[in-house]
C-alpha cells in the first residue's frame, strides 16, 4: 500500500487522486488557520517555493478537530490560508483526521505510523513525509517546525 490508493476533494470541490504526486516527495499535513501553531503555514510555503521546482510537494488537509481551531466554511479557510500566510501548496476540503469519521488517507498514515503513546493525530500540524514512491519515510510531532524538516526532505528528493 501507498499513499497513492488515495484521493480528497481540494478545497474547490475537484477530486485530487495522490496518484497524481507520484515521482514526488509529499508533505502532508493537518491544519487550523486558529492555531496557535498557524505560523507554520509561513514556513511551510517557504519550503514549497524554495523545492517545488525539484519536486516537492506540499498538501495542507484542514481539520476542526482539535478545539474549534478550523470553523470556517472551506472558502473561509482558503481565505484565510492566502490573505494571511500567502499558501499557494494545494489545499484541500477540510475532513476529520481521527475517529470513525477520519478520513481514509489518514486511517492508513496513522495506522502506518505511531505518534507519541499511540497512532492518533494529537494536534493540527502533524507533518508526514512520503517519499517518490508514496511510502511514509517519517512522521513528526506537530511542535516540529517545518524547517527542521529541510534536511530530511533535501535527502529525499536527491534520491
Amino acid at each position: 500500500m501507498s499513499v497513492y490508493q488515495f484521493s480528497a476533494p481540494l478545497v474547490n470541490g475537484e477530486e485530487k487522486s495522490l496518484q497524481d504526486y507520484e515521482g514526488k516527495v509529499v508533505l502532508i499535513v493537518n491544519t487550523a488557520t486558529k492555531c496557535g501553531l498557524a505560523p507554520q503555514f509561513n514556513e511551510l510555503e517557504q519550503l514549497y517555493k524554495t523545492y517545488k521546482d525539484q519536486g516537492l510537494e506540499i498538501l495542507a488537509f484542514p481539520s476542526n478537530q482539535f478545539m474549534n481551531q478550523e470553523p470556517g466554511t472551506d472558502e473561509e479557510v482558503a481565505q484565510a490560508c492566502q490573505l494571511n500566510f500567502g499558501v499557494t501548496f494545494p489545499l484541500f476540503k477540510k475532513i476529520d483526521v481521527n475517529g470513525k469519521g477520519a478520513h481514509p488517507l489518514y486511517q492508513y498514515l496513522t495506522s502506518e505510523t505511531k505518534g507519541i503513546l499511540s497512532s492518533a493525530i494529537k494536534w493540527n500540524f502533524t507533518k508526514f513525509l512520503i517519499d517518490k514512491n508514496g511510502n511514509i519515510v517519517e512522521r513528526f510531532a506537530p511542535q516540529t517546525s517545518p524547517l527542521k524538516i529541510e534536511e530530511k526532505i533535501k535527502e529525499e528528493l536527491q534520491k
